[in-house]
């Protein structure tokens, strides 16, 4: 990793954006979801947080990561949405997802013999194609799971199709599923006390979604996935947590018509200014944003130029007066009356900030402001 790259997670804008999940859910019960090392932000410290802010449920992928919470103190109960190890959820108290039938047996036998009651959510597949019983039958398939010995189905999920819920009729015709089957387990005399299936969209912009908890990962690190409707972000006023900063290694004065970088994709027009920053794809500084991007630099904006390298990236900042090797380089964040964020380089690549934030989040140099 090049030793200038930083990265700092602001934990009041966390809090911030954790208010804003309980204001647009009514205060209904919410499972913060923490996978994927709090979507880059550090988990430990970002599900702690949560926990202390009132977190029903921390929301994990699988048990390594759950082990890496508990590990660190955490006892707020955590949902492992998928490939539980059956000795580890009872060694660390956790509460599996469970989707299918046999997954429910493994997890009765080892809970006979351990005379430990184990609470399970069940996943349904109301249209994601990916995971979950079918919803054509599944309540057939929980009153099965339900009456295994020591197995207590305390809760219900659904996953939506599509994240950003732009396709509103399909995401109507995944509700209608769901609570087709809540309304079958209600005539078997089941009744989980957990229904949940709003993410970040929902949570936003489908109340009737929000059932009796609500599952949002994105808008907690303040980002929203209705960014796509300028009519819609503003007024969610979530705050970006991830800050992640960079320095000068050289900044060369450098003459017109000389090539930067490999590949020769870039010559420079003019008399220029090039800084090169310690940062580079080995960093999650994707090579897609070669000749393709801006940092922030003394408030103003140095594009980049030439291909981004494996441990360095090249910058003109002919134009921004004064650029000094201690000056700090912006790649997310406020600089002066400048803002660069997740979202923006997710666009350079058509991709989404999911993959922007994992990319840069993964490095481990990290400072916490409060």
């Amino acid at each position: 990793m090049s030793s200038g790259f930083r990265r700092e997670i602001d934990l009041a804008a966390l809090s911030h954006n954790f208010a804003v999940v309980k204001r647009f859910s009514s205060k209904r019960p919410v499972i913060a979801v923490v996978k994927a090392d709090a979507y880059g932000h550090g988990a430990p410290g970002v599900a702690g947080l949560f926990s202390s802010l009132g977190a029903s449920y921390l929301g994990v992928a699988n048990t390594d990561e759950a082990a890496v919470l508990r590990d660190a103190g955490i006892r707020t109960p955590i949902l492992v949405f998928f490939d539980p190890d059956v000795a580890e959820v009872f060694r660390l108290a956790l509460t599996p997802v469970v989707f299918d039938v046999q997954s429910a047996r493994a997890l009765s036998r080892e809970a006979e013999r351990r005379n430990t009651p184990l609470r399970i959510h069940v996943k349904i597949d109301s249209g994601m194609g990916r995971l979950g019983l079918p919803a054509e039958n599944a309540a057939l398939q929980i009153r099965e799971i339900a009456n295994l010995p020591g197995i207590e189905v305390e809760g219900i999920m659904s996953h939506f199709a599509d994240a950003d819920l732009r396709e509103p009729a399909f995401a109507e015709e995944q509700l209608m599923r769901f609570r087709r089957v809540r309304d079958d387990l209600a005539s078997m005399r089941i009744s989980p006390r957990c229904f949940h299936m709003a993410n970040s969209a929902a949570v936003l912009s489908k109340p009737e979604a929000h059932f009796d908890a609500v599952r949002p990962g994105l808008m907690l690190y303040g980002y929203s996935p209705l960014e796509h409707d300028e009519t819609a972000f503003e007024p969610f006023s979530l705050l970006p947590a991830m800050r992640c900063t960079t320095r000068f290694v050289s900044i060369r004065s450098v003459p017109a018509g000389v090539p930067i970088s490999y590949g020769r994709t870039f010559y420079t027009k003019r008399q220029s200014i090039i800084g090169v920053l310690a940062l580079g794809y080995a960093d999650g500084f994707f090579r897609g944003y070669s000749n393709n991007g801006e940092v922030l630099v003394r408030g103003g904006r140095a594009p980049v130029v030439g291909r981004v390298c494996m441990d360095l990236t090249m910058v003109d900042v002919t134009d921004i007066s004064g650029v000094d090797e201690d000056d700090e380089v912006v790649l997310i964040g406020t600089q002066g009356s400048e803002s660069i964020t997740a979202a923006d380089w997710a666009r350079r690549l058509d991709t989404i900030p999911y993959e922007v934030l994992l990319a840069l989040g993964r490095q481990s140099v990290r400072s916490v402001a409060s």
